[in-house]
């Protein structure tokens, strides 16, 4: 399972709003990928399409996809938004990180 924080639910359906401009029905795809000063860095985006092997969710009102291989790294992460004077937008607060950057985008297991 992946989880959403409330902030990042109210963050993620306005985007999502405003990403639906052709009345399709979009939801939050989160992978990770390689790279970052960590090794692996976690990646969003808003898709429509769901593939065969994708894992999907859905908490807090968010449906969640993402792929089998990144499922792996992401269990029982939660995304969470903060916009405060010192906030970092959308983090992962991500149980199998070993170690994380500084800037909390990348990790490692």
């Amino acid at each position: 399972m992946i989880y959403v924080s409330d902030n990042a639910r109210v963050k993620v359906a306005e985007l999502i709003k405003e990403a639906a401009t052709d009345g399709g029905e979009y939801f939050l795809r989160v992978s990770v990928v390689g790279g970052g000063c960590s090794g692996l860095s976690y990646k969003m985006d808003f898709d429509k399409e769901i593939k065969p092997s994708d894992q999907a969710f859905e908490d807090n009102g968010i449906k969640v996809v993402t792929d089998l291989k990144s499922f792996l790294y992401l269990v029982n992460t939660t995304l969470d938004f903060s916009d405060g004077l010192n906030g970092k937008g959308f983090y992962f607060s991500n149980p199998n990180a070993s170690r994380s950057c500084a800037c909390g985008e990348s990790f490692a297991v």
